[in-house]
This record gives structure tokens, sequence and C-alpha cells, in this order.
């Protein structure tokens, strides 16, 4: 599973089958959600699980901040998954070595120098909000470029 995939699925799927869905929001973040709007029978409740491959879309946005803040609270280290994209995939259990943040940059298509790991980090962390946002996750404003 690629990185970009686990960091999207890690938040705007908590809880559900991760490489399911990673994949998923690999593949679908521009093709609208397969879930359409089905007639109500009678009053009954919608179902209480549907498959979560349309999980972020028609309304039900995930709330990223919500969701990074939460895992913060629960987190013994003082990570800010705000302005850093080490903290962002740490809060995450993920590999947040300078080797890991190079293979995500080749992920994402950057073409900087991956040796000036500053540049780098910042360019990440932008690209990873944005991925997030892409995939039916609710960003926070001040993160949006």
């Amino acid at each position: 599973m690629s990185l970009i995939g686990s960091i999207v699925s890690k938040i705007l799927h908590p809880f559900g089958s991760s490489e399911a869905q990673a994949a998923e929001a690999n593949t679908s973040s521009s093709k609208p959600s397969e879930t359409q709007a089905q007639p109500s029978s009678g009053g009954g409740s919608a179902p209480a699980s549907t498959p979560t491959s349309g999980g972020t879309s028609s309304g039900g946005s995930v709330d990223v901040e919500a969701v990074l803040n939460d895992l913060a609270a629960k987190n013994p280290q003082k990570l800010n998954w705000r302005t850093s994209i080490v903290d962002l995939m740490k809060l995450l259990d993920l590999d947040s070595s300078l080797h890991a943040r190079q293979q995500l940059a080749d992920e994402l298509h950057y073409t900087g120098d991956k040796n000036d790991s500053a540049s780098m980090n910042v360019w990440l962390h932008k690209q990873v909000i944005k991925k997030l946002e892409e995939n039916g996750g609710k960003v926070p404003a001040d993160l949006k470029d």
C-alpha cells in the first residue's frame, strides 16, 4: 500500500478495512460516490451499516481536524500535525524517516531536491492536506493553500 494511501485511510476511514479503503481512496478521489439517493420506503431509516465506499461523500465528510486532534490528545508526545509532516506521520504510527518522506515525495511527484528536507517537508504537508480534501475530508481553512 502506498504511503499516501495509508495516510488517507487512517484519517478518513479510521474504523474500516484500511487496505480496501486506501486502494479506493487512491483510485476514486475524482469520481462521484457510487452511493446515490435511494427512495425512502415508508419512513424507515437508512441502513445502519453501509459499505464504507462512499463514507466521505454525500454530506458526510470526515472532519480531518477533529480526527487528528483526537489522535494527538491520546498520544503521549506533543506532535504538531498542523505544520509538520513528520509529526503528522508519527501521529498516524507511520514511518517518518527521511527515506519514508522521500518515498512519499516520489508518490506525490515532488520535483524539487529531496535532500533539501525542509523544503520537501513543507511541500509534502501541503500535498497531504490537499489529498485529504480531494478524498472527501473536511480540512481546516487555515491549512488550505
